[in-house]
């Protein structure tokens, strides 16, 4: 019988990266607690090292296209406005 293939949310992989960079368990005995093969845990622990600094820059950047979406709009009901 072929398993079916399990979906992991961000925030689940997250937390067990975190766990594997706090050392305080093996990537061994992470992988038998939450039944996920030690090279994906060992993947996540790497992606999160590389990735780390960029998390908070991708919310900072998400505020700033809002607000230039709004500034757009706002620029955009200006000129129909003005050419009544």
């Amino acid at each position: 019988m072929v398993k079916k293939r399990r979906r992991h949310s961000a925030a689940y992989k997250f937390r067990i990266a975190l766990e594997a960079l706090e050392g305080s368990k093996t990537i061994s005995q992470l992988s038998s607690e939450h039944e996920v093969h030690a090279n994906m845990i060992r993947a996540w622990k790497r992606q999160l090292l590389e990735d780390g600094p960029n998390v908070f820059a991708r919310s900072c950047e998400r505020k700033q296209r809002e607000q230039e979406a709004e500034l757009y709009e706002q620029i955009g009901r200006l000129k129909i406005f003005n050419t009544d």
